[in-house]
């Protein structure tokens, strides 16, 4: 079990979870290479923080979340992830996220500031 994290503010809830919430929004959040114990571990979605909304723009959200979640997948820890992204040219990507665990389906949401 862990101590869960807020998607929302990246603070501590104070409760224990036994999900892989922590595990996804971590992958997500740090910058790929940034992690000084696993350089492996990260995302290059903050390097879409600038881009402009555009299809290509949530092909490549897409891409960067599959391969950052991918470890999961490899450590055995979930056996499928299934990525859809929402533009709503409200400048924000939602990144819908469906990871099936031997516990079950989880399903998170992430979003992606883009210009």
């Amino acid at each position: 079990m862990d101590a869960g994290i807020n998607p929302t503010s990246g603070d501590l809830t104070g409760q224990r979870i036994s999900t892989l919430a922590n595990a996804v929004y971590l992958r997500l959040m740090t910058p790929l290479g940034s992690y000084w114990a696993d350089p492996s571990l990260g995302s290059r979605l903050h390097e879409l923080r600038r881009e402009k909304d555009k299809a290509r723009v949530g092909r490549l959200a897409k891409q960067y979340a599959q391969e950052a979640l991918q470890g999961l997948i490899d450590d055995g820890r979930a056996t499928a992830i299934e990525i859809t992204v929402e533009q709503l040219h409200d400048g924000w990507l939602r990144l819908l996220i469906e990871v099936t665990a031997p516990a079950g389906r989880q399903t998170f949401e992430h979003s992606v500031r883009v210009i």
